[in-house]
């Protein structure tokens, strides 16, 4: 293709879709060549066949389409029609953080029930953002095995990858812990053996409390980041296979905390596992991780998956600060009593500055930058909205200041009230003196 004709077809997709009526969150840039801010690269490759066709590779933000000269008169709208279907749900999901909320615009996508109820869950799954993440994958036994695995080496070929991938979103730290002998918690009614299947099944009600956290050592949080448990639990050979009654499955989430997986060895329980055998439970994990971190399930490729939930993590935290700065600024003309710290209109004026910075960013194509943006707009404001100072000046109401000082103004109060009374008296004997 001669380049005044890529030029050509570069805009005409550009113009189709910014034409799009419900896809107006977005503002497309569409270029020729190569871009430094470029968020995906569409890849045209001349080929045969009827019909243009076009996919998505799985670890780089590329779409490869395959086209005829015959097809090229309808390429552009093609091309418009495929990168649309790649940040649909991306779209869905900006939608969604910004419905409902003082800065809709009308300009979002309208969400059907299902779409809102998956929205809902995939929030609900995920952990608040936060820019440190602590995972620890932890292997509890039932018994005296196994007591060693090779984590260090499953852990390199199958989750150290995607921590690679997820550098630019957070920081990540890893530990490994081993525990024998970890009984079932308490309160839970434990596995029972289904004499048909020859298994031994746990009921879903159990498995919100399968966790012993009080013998298991599992750490709520470590550092200044919240922690992602990945749990690991082998039971006895008398309990095995263990799986859930409902699914027959040996994997499942706990919104917020991390993922557990029931390892079932086909022999005896081996006193070590391999990396091989660990294979599959480290893609589960893996998988478990993107959903609690979340990541979006689509589009195929990784990388934009990635890229899109940096733009929705910025969104998020660009609408959690403006809304704490909003409730900071009511709090004190509500309360004009509490005195301002200077600490606060520091860091109130840091909030709106790094917003700036943050909108700027999006706008000129820059997300890791408005994500760290936003992530500082939100600390502040949150840093503000919490001074310490304040929040004491807040939970003293004036009953309070009334029962601290009156015991200390009574006693001078009433020789004065007195002295008063008396001088009014002589006063109003004065006056009747002189009227006689």
């Amino acid at each position: 293709m001669d380049h005044q004709r890529a030029v050509d077809l570069a805009s005409e997709a550009q113009s189709r879709l910014n034409a799009f009526n419900d896809f107006q969150l977005y503002d497309f840039d569409v270029v020729t060549g190569e871009s430094a801010n470029a968020v995906l690269t569409v890849q045209l490759d001349l080929a045969r066949g009827e019909h243009p066709r076009a996919k998505l590779r799985s670890w780089l933000p590329v779409l490869d389409i395959q086209y005829t000269q015959t097809q090229s008169s309808d390429l552009a709208a093609f091309i418009a029609q495929e990168i649309r279907k790649v940040f649909e749900d991306e779209h869905a999901s900006l939608s969604y953080l910004l419905s409902e909320t003082p800065f809709s615009s009308g300009r979002e996508m309208l969400l059907d029930s299902k779409t809102t109820a998956r929205l809902d869950a995939r929030t609900t799954r995920a952990f608040k953002y936060a820019s440190t993440y602590h995972l620890t994958f932890s292997l509890f036994a039932s018994s005296s095995s196994p007591s060693a695995w090779d984590v260090e080496e499953a852990l390199g070929q199958y989750i150290k990858p995607l921590l690679e991938r997820l550098s630019p979103v957070y920081q990540l730290t890893v530990e490994t812990q081993v525990q024998l002998h970890a009984s079932f918690s308490p309160s839970i009614a434990g596995p029972t053996c289904d004499d048909q299947t020859k298994q031994w099944k746990l009921q879903k009600s159990d498995l919100s409390g399968f966790i012993n956290a009080a013998e298991w050592p599992l750490n709520p949080s470590i550092g200044t980041g919240p922690t992602v448990n990945f749990v690991l639990y082998a039971p006895s050979e008398e309990q095995t296979p263990l799986v859930v009654a409902e699914t027959g499955g040996n994997n499942w989430l706990i919104p917020q905390w991390g993922g557990v997986q029931i390892y079932n060895s086909v022999t005896t329980q081996p006193r070590k596992l391999t990396a091989t055998d660990l294979e599959p439970v480290m893609l589960t994990f893996a998988d478990q991780l993107t959903s609690l971190l979340g990541l979006p399930p689509s589009p195929p490729s990784l990388s934009l998956r990635i890229s899109s939930l940096t733009r929705e993590r910025t969104t998020s935290l660009i609408l959690s600060a403006s809304s704490t700065l909003g409730a900071l600024a009511r709090l004190t003309h509500k309360l004009t009593s509490i005195a301002i710290p200077d600490t606060v209109a520091k860091s109130v004026d840091q909030t709106i500055h790094r917003l700036e910075q943050a909108c700027a960013d999006l706008r000129e194509g820059r997300f890791d930058s408005a994500l760290e943006n936003a992530r500082i707009a939100n600390d502040e404001a949150e840093r503000a909205f919490f001074e310490p100072s304040m929040v004491g000046q807040v939970y003293f109401p004036d009953e309070h200041k009334v029962a601290v000082y009156v015991p200390l103004l009574g006693p001078m109060a009433v020789p004065l009230i007195m002295a008063g009374v008396k001088e009014i008296r002589k006063m109003a004997a004065a006056r009747k003196l002189k009227a006689a």
